[in-house]
């Protein structure tokens, strides 16, 4: 699974950090969402890949997200 964050579109309300805080954290320079590090695809905080037993977290996240910035493909 690859997840994107558009994070140009990010509103940081935190709602998928709170929903899948593994996955997902505040950038301390913007206050926006992003990958945490170990998920990151290559150093790009707005991809990344979960491991399998995150996936319903994600997509839960995904599916929370008031600006539906969070894209997932599987």
């Amino acid at each position: 699974m690859k997840v994107t964050i558009d994070r140009d579109g990010c509103v940081s309300c935190g709602t998928c950090r709170d929903t899948c805080p593994d996955f997902f954290e505040e950038n301390p320079d913007d206050s926006l969402s992003q990958v945490t590090e170990k998920f990151r695809l290559g150093k790009n905080p707005a991809q990344g890949s979960p491991p399998k037993d995150q996936d319903s977290c994600v997509k839960g996240a995904a599916d929370a997200c008031p600006a539906e910035v969070i894209h997932v493909e599987e």
